[in-house]
């Protein structure tokens, strides 16, 4: 970590890392507070945790969206996939007789 002292603060960061300020209403701060507090982990860290949780849910619920597409339009396909197999199988088996 590097450090930078200006104008009475201690400023410490991370290469790579983005400082950033949210407006919370002040209930929910209190219970951010309170569970960084239960788990004691810093209030940021809690805030990365969260995000990367439903950023992590978010990419879930597209992939499965994208196979559901992929599979609805397959099953779309079967019956008529299925019922020009029965047609072919019906031809060859009146073609035997």
């Amino acid at each position: 970590m590097q450090w930078n002292y200006t104008t009475g603060i201690l400023f410490w960061y991370t290469s790579g890392m983005i400082k950033t300020a949210i407006s919370l209403q002040e209930s929910l701060y209190r219970q951010v507070n309170d569970l960084a507090n239960e788990l004691q982990i810093p209030r940021s860290r809690l805030f990365v945790l969260a995000i990367e949780a439903y950023l992590a849910r978010r990419e879930n619920r597209d992939l499965l969206a994208a196979l559901n597409a992929v599979y609805e339009a397959e099953t779309e396909e079967e019956p008529l996939a299925a019922a020009r197999m029965r047609q072919k199988q019906r031809q060859q088996v009146e073609g035997e007789w």
